[in-house]
């Protein structure tokens, strides 16, 4: 099977197979997709502001499939090998049967790169990046913790900063949703930060969008302990502020996400929630502990299982449709509120 796991995915981009011509990348987070795409066309050592060299074709287009398999099968002429970049495609008949026949008679001297949205297992065109052995398939899903922390180290590093403790918990609980929204933030910061040896949580409060006065953290607490009208008023000072709703979306993912591992440390070894928290790496803001020892006693591990899904699945429809994300949003956290109040009885 030609696919990786979500976290072998930037190893195999260092050292790419050179016997792959078609590689999908794919997942919720577009930012991260859009990100890696571009990884790999620029490890492909082609120039990408060559026209003749490197293609983009816009799945959207009405004859993307035909243009495909057109520029795919065209000889390059300039160079020893050309690059056909497919932006935006979907489980769409026609081009999946299109790169389907490219994967089975791979074209020579071009590499076909594809960027897709989230791809169900089982998905036709999943399936042929899978299967295929010209091919490979590049999941991309949403920032957890431990990927928040390797941008934030990545982005501010490179800057020569340093970041205390209490601002990377407030850094963390505002990024993630997307990748490029996340190092957009990050250089933000950076930015800001020029000049200093270490950021600082009131640097972080000053700079980052949802971070500036509000934090998502107490919507999410709000939401995790039942508190429905506090989450109603906190949602909607937010989105007055002028910040994204997907922010809160995603501070809520990682939360709960968070809330998973402590859950299963809980049942596995007898811990009670206050002994879960105290022995949280890295450690729980110590403002937010009894919030979180309070939703840790009333969310067992398959409520908290269900409410990462849900998550998940709303934070893609309003990446995808930014129109309704708003009400998206809203309707998804209020429905895990009235989760929380149900199991707080």
């Amino acid at each position: 099977m030609a696919q990786k796991k979500a976290h072998e995915v930037d190893g195999w981009l260092a050292r790419p197979d050179p016997a792959t011509s078609v590689v999908l990348v794919y997942g919720p987070d577009r930012g991260l997709v859009s990100e890696r795409a571009a990884a790999f066309a620029r490890g492909s050592g082609l120039p990408l502001d060559d026209p003749f060299t490197v293609v983009r074709i816009d799945a959207a287009e009405a004859e993307a499939a035909g243009r495909l398999l057109d520029e795919a099968r065209t000889v390059p002429m300039f160079a020893d090998r050309r690059l056909v970049w497919l932006r935006g495609a979907a489980n769409n008949a026609a081009l999946t049967s299109a790169i389907s026949a490219l994967i089975a008679d791979p074209p020579e001297g071009c590499l076909i790169l594809v960027e897709a949205g989230d791809l169900k297992k089982g998905t036709a065109l999943r399936s042929a990046a899978e299967s295929g052995k010209s091919a490979i398939a590049l999941p991309c899903y949403t920032d957890d913790a431990r990927g928040v922390d390797a941008v934030i180290d990545e982005v501010l590093g490179a800057a020569g900063l340093s970041i205390a403790l209490d601002a990377r918990q407030l850094l963390k609980a505002n990024l993630g949703g997307d990748r490029l929204a996340t190092r957009s933030e990050l250089e933000k910061l950076a930015l800001y930060c020029a000049g200093m040896s270490e950021v600082r949580a009131e640097d972080v409060r000053a700079s980052i969008g949802d971070a500036s006065k509000l934090s998502a953290d107490d919507a999410v607490d709000a939401v995790m302990c039942g508190r429905i009208a506090e989450f109603d008023t906190l949602f909607a000072r937010h989105l007055a502020s002028g910040s994204p709703p997907f922010l809160v979306l995603s501070a809520a993912l990682r939360h709960v996400q968070t809330l998973q591992l402590m859950r299963a440390q809980m049942e596995a070894q007898g811990k009670t929630p206050a002994a879960a928290v105290a022995s949280a790496r890295p450690p729980v803001f110590f403002a937010r502990r009894r919030m979180v020892e309070q939703a840790l006693q009333h969310w067992n591990r398959k409520m908290l299982e269900a409410a990462a899904d849900r998550l998940h699945r709303a934070i893609l429809k309003s990446r995808q449709h930014q129109a309704v994300a708003e009400p998206v949003s809203r309707q998804a956290l209020l429905a895990l509120a009235i989760e929380g109040a149900r199991a707080a009885r």
